[in-house]
């Protein structure tokens, strides 16, 4: 998953699905870790274990792009993805070489660029996606929880990182399979040591640990678990051009970024 360009909602969601009351962040098929237990150096998901991963795909079905389902209709991606409203998005999503799964494509309403993002640093990179139809919430298929402002996460804590980029930066396609990975965070100070003053309050680093996010994987999430809900930590950024496992990635930092996805979630 990696390189330059990888391409008011309650603190807990309650949703009613199949009579049965599931929280954001819980998913319904449990994720399978080992060491929590490319990605490079990551391995396949159990298949439907991410259910806030989404796929976003442009008119012709090619991914290009992750993102998380937040709520029925909400998915937060990355800025830099480029996303339009005649894209796509994919819930429900494990093998995309497999015609037979009850994947739900949505259409897009709304991008809501956060306008402060900035192509040369990087820095607030995140987009918010309104859904046409919301999403219709199953086991496979349900939000994860946005930490709060205030909420800490530690360098040293391990969380995931999950998409469908790039296992091998020279490779000619992307895996069919959702590939996992656990990582550890990097304090912002550490991060300074391998990228320097590129290293933002509204980023967070995570890796240099023997895996890495890459091309492919941008916009998708970094989840903490935090109180037994998983959290979007991050949001897949920008990294090495090689995605090389011994140099962390950069990913967009939810906490700083809440007040305005409150603010654009208030509004519409």
């Amino acid at each position: 998953m990696g390189g330059h360009g990888w391409s008011g909602l309650p603190s807990v969601l309650m949703v009613v699905t199949m009579g049965v009351f599931r929280r954001c962040g819980v998913p319904a098929i449990h994720p399978v870790l080992s060491g929590y237990a490319r990605i490079v150096n990551g391995e396949e998901a159990v298949s439907g274990s991410w259910p806030w991963q989404v796929s976003l795909q442009d008119s012709t079905g090619f991914h290009y792009c992750g993102g998380s389902l937040i709520s029925e209709d909400w998915v937060v991606t990355a800025a830099h993805c480029g996303v339009r409203t005649t894209h796509r998005v994919v819930v429900g999503e494990f093998d995309q070489a497999s015609p037979a799964e009850d994947v739900q494509v949505l259409q897009i309403t709304k991008v809501f660029k956060n306008p402060t993002f900035n192509m040369l640093t990087l820095k607030n990179d995140i987009t918010l996606l309104k859904l046409g139809t919301p999403a219709r919430l199953t086991a496979r298929v349900s939000p994860v929880c946005l930490p709060e402002a205030s909420d800490d996460f530690p360098g040293g804590l391990t969380c995931v990182t999950t998409g469908w980029g790039l296992t091998n930066p020279n490779a000619q396609k992307t895996p069919e399979k959702l590939q996992q990975v656990a990582l550890p965070l990097l304090s912002n100070m550490q991060c300074k040591t391998y990228w320097g003053n590129r290293i933002a309050d509204v980023m967070v680093c995570a890796g240099a640990s023997g895996a890495s996010s890459c091309m492919g994987d941008s916009g998708g999430p970094l989840v903490c678990q935090k109180d037994g809900n998983w959290n979007l930590v991050g949001i897949v950024s920008w990294g090495s051009g090689t995605c090389s496992p011994s140099s962390p990635g950069v990913y967009a930092r939810v906490t700083e970024l809440r007040p305005w996805i409150d603010m654009i979630l208030a509004a519409n």
